[in-house]
């Protein structure tokens, strides 16, 4: 039986950076929808509105035909539901980060038995990118080239300027 496979990458992208491209890349190749699901969550005080990284994401992911991006303000399983994808794609750079992981893919199986979480390693030399470490060498007037898609560096560094 041939499946139509598709998985959702559930994260915040505020903003997108090279170590999510990779991860989206690399999950486009093995499956064949990628959701990439863009948390409301207003609690983080985002940078970018969700308008502006829904935008961003869809410009650095064109090149790949079986991408979609969408926001959500639900719980990850409900929206597995709705979407009928029951494998989620997750990016882990330390121990730290599986452990935080670790916990959530537990409690989300516990809501929802049919769950599958996928941990993929970004490459070597993005390990240490984060958005978090963007955002702050943005605040500072540093530079983000080497950090973030170059598709998109234009509205980011524009954003951080303000």
């Amino acid at each position: 039986m041939n499946k139509n496979r598709r998985a959702i990458y559930p994260g915040t992208f505020d903003p997108l950076t090279i170590g999510h491209l990779d991860i989206i890349e690399r999950s486009a190749n093995m499956f064949d929808q990628i959701i990439v699901a863009i948390g409301n969550n207003t609690d983080k005080n985002p940078l970018f509105s969700i308008e502006e990284r829904i935008s961003m994401i869809e410009k650095a992911t064109a090149h790949l035909k079986n991408i979609e991006v969408i926001k959500f303000h639900s719980l990850l399983v409900d929206l597995s539901t709705e979407l009928n994808a029951n494998i989620i794609i997750r990016g882990i750079r330390s121990s730290t980060d599986f452990e935080y992981e670790q916990q959530m893919g537990y409690a989300n199986v516990s809501l929802k038995k049919e769950i599958e979480t996928i941990y993929l390693m970004p490459k070597l030399d993005y390990s240490f990118i984060s958005s978090s470490v963007v955002r702050a060498i943005l605040k500072f007037g540093g530079e983000v080239d080497h950090l973030v898609p170059k598709s998109i560096l234009n509205e980011i560094k524009s954003k951080g300027k303000k």
